[in-house]
Formats: C-alpha cells, sequence, structure tokens
C-alpha cells in the first residue's frame, strides 16, 4: 500500500484528487495521512468528499475515514465501470475538481461515459467552468479522448446550485508536444455578475480596460446572468493563441474592490503574455497526471508552483515514473518524460 503524507508539498485537496485517480488507473491502494494539513481548516471539506464518493463509486473502490473533517484515508480500488453518473457537492464545492478526480480512469475506461456535476462552477480556489472547457479539455482531446462539457447553470460562492454535463468518448492517452503556443488570435475580458448592482461588473471592466491597453476596446464586455444563479461575480480574461488558450479569473469577493480585483486579474494576464511558455500557473499541474499517464510528450510552462512539484511527486509513488523539469531561456520551463 502507497503511503501517503497529506503535509508534504502544497499541503492541499490536490493530493487526495490525484491519489484517487492514480490508485483507479493502476490498481494501487494508498492511505494518505494529515489531509489539507496546511490549510486554515484542516481535514476533507464537502468538495474533497464528494469527490472520493465519486471516485469509489466509478471504481467500486473501498474507503475508510471518508467524512467530513477527517485528516485520513484508506482508498481500496475495484475496477472502473463506465456509465451515466450524477454527484452532487450539496454546497459552493468545486465541480471541475470533482471531475478532476475521475476523468483519467474514465478516459482510460472502455466505454463511453456521461457525468452530471452539481455544486459550483465558479468559486475562487478552484478553475471556472471556462478554464476547463477552453484551456484543459482541448489538450486532452489531443491526446485521443473526445471529452465535452456544458455549463447548464452558473454556481458562485457561496451559494452554489450549478450544474455542468461531461461526455467522455474515451481513448488510449497518447504523447504531444505543448510547446510553442503560437500567434496570438484573439483576446476577450468578459465581468460576469448575477443579483449584484451592475456597477461593479462595470468597474472591474473599465480598470482592466486600463491595464491591458493594447486590449481592443471592443473585447470587454459585461454579462449579467439570471438573478437565481447568484449573487456572484467573476471576471474572465481570455488570450486565444494558435495552439492554446488561457484564461485567468478574478472572483467577487466582500472587501475586495472592483478595481483592485481587476488589476490583479490583468497583472497575471500580461505576465503570462510576456512569457512564450504554452502553459500556465493554473494549468500545469492538472497536466501532469495525463501526460505521465500518456508516458510521453512535453509541455512548457512558466516559474512551477508548488502544486506542479506535488503532482509530479505523486505521479512517481503510482508511477514508478518521474517527470523532468528543465529551465530554458526566458524564464520558460519544460515539463516532460525521456
Amino acid at each position: 500500500m502507497i503511503i501517503i503524507d497529506g503535509a508534504e508539498g502544497e499541503g492541499g485537496g490536490q493530493m487526495v484528487r490525484n491519489a484517487c485517480a492514480l490508485s483507479l488507473v493502476t490498481g494501487e491502494p494508498f492511505q494518505i495521512i494529515n489531509i489539507r494539513a496546511k490549510r486554515s481548516k484542516p481535514g476533507l471539506m464537502r468538495q474533497h468528499v464528494t469527490a472520493v464518493e465519486a471516485a469509489c463509486v466509478i471504481g467500486n473502490a473501498e474507503c475508510s475515514g471518508l467524512s467530513v473533517g477527517s485528516s485520513e484515508l484508506t482508498f481500496r480500488p475495484g475496477r472502473v465501470v463506465p456509465g451515466d453518473y450524477q454527484f452532487a457537492v450539496g454546497t459552493a464545492g468545486s465541480t471541475g475538481l470533482v471531475l478532476q478526480t475521475i476523468l483519467m480512469p474514465l478516459i482510460l475506461a472502455d466505454a463511453p461515459s456521461r457525468l452530471m456535476l452539481e455544486g459550483g462552477t465558479h468559486n475562487m480556489l478552484a478553475p471556472p467552468f471556462e478554464f476547463i472547457e477552453r484551456c484543459f479539455l482541448p489538450i486532452i482531446n489531443r491526446m485521443g479522448p473526445t471529452v465535452s462539457a456544458r455549463l447548464i447553470r452558473h454556481g458562485f460562492y457561496p451559494r452554489g446550485g450549478g450544474r455542468i454535463e461531461v461526455d467522455i468518448q474515451p481513448a488510449p492517452l497518447k504523447p504531444i508536444d505543448c510547446v510553442e503556443r503560437g500567434q496570438l488570435l484573439g483576446v476577450s475580458a468578459t465581468a460576469l455578475f448575477a443579483a449584484l448592482p451592475f456597477d461593479i461588473a462595470d468597474r472591474e471592466i473599465q480598470a482592466a480596460r486600463k491595464m491591458l491597453t493594447d486590449w481592443p476596446a471592443e473585447t470587454f464586455a459585461v454579462r449579467q446572468l439570471p438573478d437565481g444563479a447568484g449573487p456572484g461575480n467573476a471576471l474572465l480574461l481570455q488570450a486565444d493563441y494558435a495552439h492554446a488558450t488561457e484564461i485567468v479569473t478574478g472572483f467577487g469577493q466582500l472587501g475586495v474592490p472592483a478595481q483592485a480585483l481587476a488589476k490583479t486579474a490583468a497583472n497575471r494576464m500580461a505576465g503570462y503574455q510576456a512569457s512564450s511558455a504554452f502553459v500556465g500557473p493554473y494549468l500545469q499541474d492538472q497536466l501532469v497526471l495525463p501526460f505521465a499517464l500518456a508516458k510521453g510528450g512535453r509541455f512548457s510552462t512558466v516559474k512551477p508552483g508548488s502544486h506542479l512539484l506535488t503532482a509530479i511527486d505523486g505521479v512517481e509513488k503510482f508511477l514508478g515514473t518521474k517527470l523532468q523539469l528543465a529551465r530554458r531561456d526566458g524564464g520558460v520551463h519544460e515539463v516532460g518524460l525521456g
């Protein structure tokens, strides 16, 4: 049995999600202790419990210690069975993070699957739906499978209530190179808001325009969602390249001025655009599992974060292989096998 110390590395829920995915793929059981030891509220949260429950359901796994607040669990995988599944977080916990837990095992299954996931679609501690759909899944689809996702209803923190649907056509993962992102094709900035004053979103857009001076004026927009989706607010900055898409998100929250939120997001986008890297800071760790399971390929990225390093370490524990991390010119780093 593989033993994982949740206090090592980035010390968050990623270790639990990746361990479940790798366990289902490899058939290796694991025990994880000190779960989310580095977080302000250690132990499993509702979204982590739902993610592990989903892994248990699709993989006929046995799990002990699975409850909100638990700091230790043991997971024994069974056989992954593709099919139609519905999972509800019950809070604004991320539907996208639940998807990440079960996506790789279902991609490598022997028949298609359809998922309906309910919970948060736009919250501060996870990639929003648009990031998964436009940044992450296109790379997965280049590797062989066909995965499509639809946003049925927005779900903001703290209310949740969102819904996404995902269709998975499985296929073996093939190695690809994601090194050159190609020429810039277009940019966009969209401020989403629901059940909040229009002025909040408008101030975000105006602040972003002042920061991103080389972006055309017509690319900035405000989009009002039905009140039932709120209250909630998110600023999405998107840059489309020939081979890659990057999305930087600022999430509205009490006590954070709209202008400050927009400034932070715009600075992050400007940093990505100033680099030549294919992958930004929020996608790098999400590509570790598919690239490792493909047994090849490489991607260029910005400065490695703790999530990336922790994901690489987890892959080594389960697969016995280690993705190599090399520094290139201009502050770009390259991750790959072989």
